[in-house]
């Protein structure tokens, strides 16, 4: 009986086992997995864009004896909207310095001052469209106009998804503050707001220099 005690005695005694931090990890990896899902929601836009560009390249002398696009079409105007829909981008980067920064003040004036630069794009798009319509430019018209407001309506519909998202997320950070997940809604608005940046400025070389030339 002794010799099996000393035994037992001589055996290690192993420590106890330390839960696993699977919390931490497990939300690093949501924020990480939310931005690459997004990043995959970016690309298959980027085949509906593709697809009404070459819709529209199709279409694009397709007028059936309607007014055409160089009869309407002021540069000067599209060059105002464009100017405002790229200054929305620089602001939208201050914007994320700010939040990098834990600035919640700077953070929602920049984003303030993004909205107000998209809404003033949505409005002047908005007028062009009352505008063409009014002239007999209208989606049924032709070929050309149907593709021509497919392509600038759906990329106007995307601008005003971007401005609702906006708002929801001023909530978001007014009644959470700097969280992962709100950095990680952050950053996806960001990669949505500048690609529709490079879409606008597709749309403006092939649709609008295109159809004045």
């Amino acid at each position: 009986m002794t010799a099996i005690i000393d035994e037992t005695l001589k055996e290690p005694v192993s420590a106890p086992a330390e839960p696993e931090a699977h919390d931490d990890h497990d939300h690093h990896d949501y924020a990480g997995d939310t931005v690459f899902g997004f990043w995959i929601y970016i690309l298959s836009d980027c085949l509906l864009f593709g697809t009404l560009f070459a819709v529209f390249a199709v279409f694009s002398n397709s007028f059936a004896g309607i007014v055409e696009p160089r009869e309407l079409f002021n540069l000067w105007f599209v060059a105002g909207g464009t100017a405002l829909l790229l200054l929305s981008s620089f602001t939208f980067g201050m914007g994320m310095l700010k939040a990098q920064a834990h600035d919640m003040k700077g953070t929602m004036r920049w984003l303030g001052i993004t909205f107000a630069l998209g809404l003033g794009f949505l409005v002047m798009e908005l007028y062009e469209f009352h505008h063409f319509t009014a002239a007999g430019a209208t989606f049924d018209s032709s070929a050309y106009w149907s593709s021509f407001y497919a392509l600038v309506a759906t990329h106007g519909l995307h601008v005003f998804a971007g401005l609702v998202w906006m708002i929801v997320l001023y909530f978001h950070f007014k009644r959470d503050g700097f969280t992962e997940d709100n950095q990680a809604r952050l950053s996806c608005l960001s990669l949505f707001w500048h690609f529709l940046d490079v879409i606008w400025i597709c749309v403006f070389s092939v649709v609008y220099l295109m159809g004045v030339l």
